[in-house]
């Protein structure tokens, strides 16, 4: 560990121990140390699949089936896909009461699953999926059944309505309860930990700018620079699951 990354942990750990109400921004970045593709990165999702906007989604059958063929192919590796260094570091951090809230835009349920308890999710989530008829919804493991047995364009068991997951696509509106949560912790929080985004992708991408005008200090953590990277006190380029894992470590140990 080089001296100069050795002293940007320790200021990070002094600015996460003298918070008062610190929170988590994470995006896809956070999520590839644990098998699962981004959107920009070379071999990342962008450059295999065309991304389905939520207008060709509704009135093109072929854009559905497009979009079910990605997700047939995906399915397993999001379903079985674990936890990583990051994900656990934000948990623990949650359960010596320093982080407050994570706030992701990451659908994979995997801060839920390393233990995080307040995790605003502002792109929905894979756990199922709603018919956009008759709003019956289906669980996950229904929607594996109904990629096993339809043709790609799923249609609902009791009204044959479009299925459609629960995530939020390009073009559709963020959920506004969530969006609304989210721009309210931005408004109070002290400091946040922008991990794992390139901040390209709004209205998610504006909270952290929100914190930052609001007064909050920023420490980002990804694999490459963003165009934001001014706005941070403190920014990290490289493996978001170990620079957790350190900060966490120092932050325990000065304690």
């Amino acid at each position: 560990m080089n001296s100069s990354y050795q002293e940007k942990i320790k200021k990070a750990s002094q600015l996460i121990k003298n918070s008062t109400y610190a929170v988590a921004f994470t995006g896809a970045g956070i999520s590839t140390e644990s098998g699962i593709p981004d959107f920009r990165s070379p071999g990342g999702l962008w450059q295999r699949f065309r991304i389905v906007t939520y207008q060709e989604f509704i009135y093109d059958r072929q854009a559905r089936e497009e979009f079910w063929r990605m997700k047939k192919e995906l399915i397993h590796q999001l379903i079985n896909a674990k936890p990583n260094n990051a994900h656990i570091a934000l948990a623990e951090l949650e359960k010596l009461g320093i982080i407050k809230h994570v706030i992701t835009q990451n659908i994979d349920g995997l801060h839920q699953m390393a233990g995080s308890n307040s995790v605003i999710e502002l792109h929905g989530n894979q756990r199922g999926a709603i018919c956009l008829d008759c709003e019956k919804l289906y669980e996950m493991d229904e929607v594996l059944q109904m990629l096993a047995e339809q043709e790609l364009d799923l249609r609902c068991y009791d009204c044959g309505g479009i299925i459609k997951p629960t995530v939020v696509f390009f073009g559709e509106p963020m959920p506004e309860k969530e969006l609304i949560m989210a721009q309210q912790i931005a408004n109070q929080c002290d400091l946040m930990l922008v991990i794992g985004t390139s901040l390209q992708v709004e209205p998610a991408a504006s909270i952290p700018r929100i914190a930052h005008k609001r007064g909050a200090k920023l420490i980002f953590i990804n694999k490459a620079e963003t165009d934001w990277d001014w706005i941070a006190e403190i920014v990290f380029y490289g493996s978001a699951g170990q620079v957790l894992k350190d900060i966490l470590s120092e932050t325990k140990n000065a304690t």
